[in-house]
């Protein structure tokens, strides 16, 4: 099985970059979504948005992204012995996996038209995603 290691890590890559799309974008329209509550055509369109790009393209890469990385751990469990880059990794994803769950009660409460937030709000609830990635990437690529 070792020898599908790099193919389950290329997969792994894969999907990690489509969820992190989802996690970037998905802020950005709630933030068009809350700003334009009262243009009925706009939050109708972008309720469609938000839903396809969640269940269609975020979902399925949380779960591939997810199985991946298990099976590469499983794999190769000296990993662990590394360093503590993995940890760090393993923290920062799993916050990341959170915040996934967390957009979807945002996107929940925006399909029933509660707006609970204001667009500053997922403006700043933005930026988590972009500084995960960079803990994650440091911490992969370095092993530090």
């Amino acid at each position: 099985m070792e020898e599908y290691y790099l193919y389950i890590k290329a997969l792994h890559i894969v999907a990690f970059v489509a969820w992190m799309s989802v996690l970037f974008y998905l802020p950005r329209l709630f933030v068009y979504h809350t700003e334009n509550q009262n243009n009925e055509d706009f939050v109708k369109i972008v309720k469609i948005q938000e839903d396809r790009l969640y269940r269609f393209i975020g979902t399925p890469a949380i779960v591939i992204t997810i199985i991946t990385g298990l099976f590469m751990i499983a794999l190769v469990p000296t990993l662990f012995k590394t360093g503590g880059w993995l940890h760090l990794k393993l923290f920062f994803a799993f916050l990341l996996v959170i915040y996934h769950i967390d957009c979807g009660i945002h996107l929940r409460n925006l399909k029933r038209d509660i707006y609970k937030k204001s667009g500053k709000f997922y403006r700043i609830y933005n930026e988590f995603p972009t500084v995960a990635l960079f803990v994650i990437a440091f911490s992969a690529i370095l092993k530090f």
